[in-house]
């Protein structure tokens, strides 16, 4: 069996890498999808790229690139077994295999169980080996399947805490001056000593003076008395009055500006005649006051404080958060909401994952400070900021045209054939050895030979060297013609048409981006044309037209204003989302998304997806309107 096995495997061995430091193996989730070990089909990791995808897109991937060994990971869940004596069996794992990934929070660990299987699968017949089969595989093979069960996902963060809202301990907390002035702070009845406002009071540590805060975005607050009083007297550190309690308070140091914690608080309050330990936490010491404590910025953005209603479907779909990814989880939410967004995307979603690069995980179109309270309107009209022309006084600036540049001659690449022997003398295709060592410029062979191993895996590795206003150039050089136009290639067209756009948009897009397939691509998406528009532009556009298309085409680009393409309408427009941040910077904290769908604002808070009951609109980091059709 084991003969027969490494027979088997004898073909593909060229196509088996080991992961070597800085490669990244997918095996927590598709590329293309949220398909991974979990799901039903499992994931297929390719033994070659690494690339993780689930059961619908791996066969597109063997169709593309004919890689034919994969590694199948597959994760079962079921409810534990109950014992005799009812309490839960403890949960069992696959002894043979160690995948390591995170648990899907989805299942409490107290109440199921969970196996692992690992398997090589061979295309396109799917001959299966179960893992691990260290006797019967080649040495190559078992040592690559090691290595990548046991390599950390991508996926999974990096710093774990690198996003968490964590209070230091003040720099000014040990060595904290406080004055023997006999001032004695009392347990309740506190007042601003400079405006007598009866909430957010602060007590300065040096001092003890009491004084209010700044405004906060809920409407309370005060007139900024504390931060007026250290910028006369730089004394660092204050206290909130009412939320001290044996276990601590909210401690704000003016020179860090930012919350902190104070060790010897205990310490210096007392020096004031406040016992932390006979404190409760109230806004003005009095547990019945009436008065409503300050709600935080968090609670607020986040609705905390309201039983929302969640809500599921097409539209409703969280997004876990991988530890830092809050803010991007946001920002998807709402440009998946924008229906432009939605035709040029998911619309193309086939003819995308079909025309994608090698590694899709580094493709967009695959993978697509705050504490200030702003009102901003439902409704925007900007109506009033629309030009009218030249008004009586202005006068139109001049109209230079820019100087004439008469571009050189193009000459010929110069390339290093000494250097291009060289590698050619390993082994490379002549051609690609051409590129390695163009795109080195000259630089020597040893140079050329490292970017040969970082693009010997592209599809166009052996294929002749083009350079812009060139021709392909030959191993000679002595056919380097520079090319008489920008004549957009057939078989570029031909790839766009396929995936659905019209010949005219095709030719428009390369000619528009140097006949750059990827940047065609993103242009047609951003120049959309109305059906009179895409009839005149296909005469223009296309070179196989009949007779009378020159003559359209004059005619057309004597009409047409010259300058970007852009949709002009009414100047009324309405807000449909935007994105709230919390925390002292845009380095850390978190972030969410509120969206107006069918009329109702929805909460986009990570996975959690709920109806919103009080929009924080003034709160936003990013918004988001639309124009309102007249």
């Amino acid at each position: 069996m084991a003969a027969d096995l490494g027979e088997l495997l004898v073909p593909f061995m060229p196509t088996i890498r080991v992961p070597r430091i800085g490669d990244r193996v997918f095996k927590s989730e598709c590329a293309f999808s949220y398909d991974s070990p979990e799901s039903e089909g499992g994931l297929y990791v390719c033994m070659n790229t690494f690339l993780g995808f689930g059961r619908e897109h791996v066969e597109r991937h063997y169709r593309k690139t004919g890689q034919c060994v994969y590694m199948h990971l597959k994760r079962t869940f079921k409810e534990k077994a109950t014992g005799a004596s009812g309490g839960a069996i403890p949960q069992r794992r696959n002894g043979k295999v160690f995948l390591d990934l995170d648990l899907n929070c989805d299942f409490n660990g107290d109440d199921y169980e969970y196996e692992d299987e690992a398997r090589l699968v061979i295309f396109p017949d799917h001959y299966e080996i179960p893992l691990p089969n260290i006797e019967e595989l080649p040495a190559l093979v078992t040592i690559a399947c090691d290595a990548i069960l046991n390599a950390k996902s991508p996926y999974r963060r990096q710093e774990p805490d690198s996003w968490d809202d964590e209070i230091q301990v003040s720099k000014h907390a040990s060595g904290l001056r406080q004055l023997d002035n006999g001032v004695r702070i009392p347990p309740s009845g506190w007042k601003c000593s400079k405006c007598e406002l009866r909430e957010n009071l602060w007590v300065n540590l040096t001092d003890g003076s009491v004084l209010c805060g700044k405004w906060f975005f809920d409407g309370n607050g005060g007139n900024g008395h504390a931060l007026e009083h250290y910028r006369e007297t730089n004394y660092p550190l204050a206290v909130k009055l009412g939320t001290i309690t044996p276990d601590g308070a909210d401690v704000y140091s003016f020179d860090e500006e930012e919350a902190v914690l104070d060790p010897h608080l205990a310490e210096h309050l007392a020096h004031f005649g406040i016992d932390m330990l006979q404190m409760q936490k109230t806004e003005n010491g009095f547990t019945d006051s009436g008065v409503s404590p300050r709600i935080s910025e968090w609670e607020v953005i986040q609705e905390s404080g309201s039983k929302l209603k969640p809500v599921y479907g097409s539209g409703y779909t969280g997004i876990k958060n991988l530890g830092n990814s809050c803010y991007l989880g946001t920002t998807m939410q709402v440009l998946f909401s924008i229906p432009e967004f939605q035709r040029a995307y998911v619309g193309n979603l086939q003819r995308i994952f079909d025309y994608s690069p090698l590694d899709p995980t580094q493709d967009f179109n695959t993978q697509i400070l705050t504490d200030v309270s702003i009102e901003m309107p439902d409704l925007l009209d900007i109506t009033h900021l629309r030009a009218t022309g030249l008004q009586p006084k202005e006068e139109e600036l001049p109209d230079i045209a820019p100087p004439i540049v008469v571009p050189d001659e193009p000459k010929a690449p110069e390339i290093d054939e000494s250097a291009v022997m060289q590698l050619a003398e390993m082994g490379f295709p002549l051609e690609a050895c051409r590129k390695a060592v163009y795109y080195t410029g000259n630089l020597g062979a040893e140079v050329a030979f490292n970017w040969v191993i970082a693009h010997m895996e592209e599809p166009d590795f052996a294929e002749p060297l083009v350079v812009a206003g060139f021709s392909e150039i030959d191993s000679s050089l002595s056919a380097a013609v520079p090319v008489a136009d920008n004549q957009p290639p057939e078989e570029s067209v031909a790839i766009l048409t396929s995936m659905g756009f019209p010949r005219y948009q095709a030719l428009q897009g390369l000619k528009a981006t140097n006949n750059n397939l990827e940047h065609a691509l993103d242009w047609i998406f951003t120049h959309p044309d109305s059906e009179e528009e895409s009839e005149a532009a296909s005469d223009i556009a296309d070179p196989e037209g009949n007779a009378n298309a020159s003559a359209s085409a004059n005619a057309t680009a004597d009409n047409e204003p010259n300058g970007p393409r852009v949709r002009d309408g009414p100047g009324r427009y309405e807000l449909f989302a935007f994105i709230s941040h919390m925390g002292r910077s845009t380095m850390c904290g978190h972030y969410v998304c509120h969206i107006k769908k069918e009329g109702r604002w929805v909460i986009y808070n990570d996975h959690k997806v709920c109806l919103s009951e009080r929009p924080p609109k003034d709160l936003g980091y990013i918004y988001f309107y639309h124009r309102i059709p007249s």
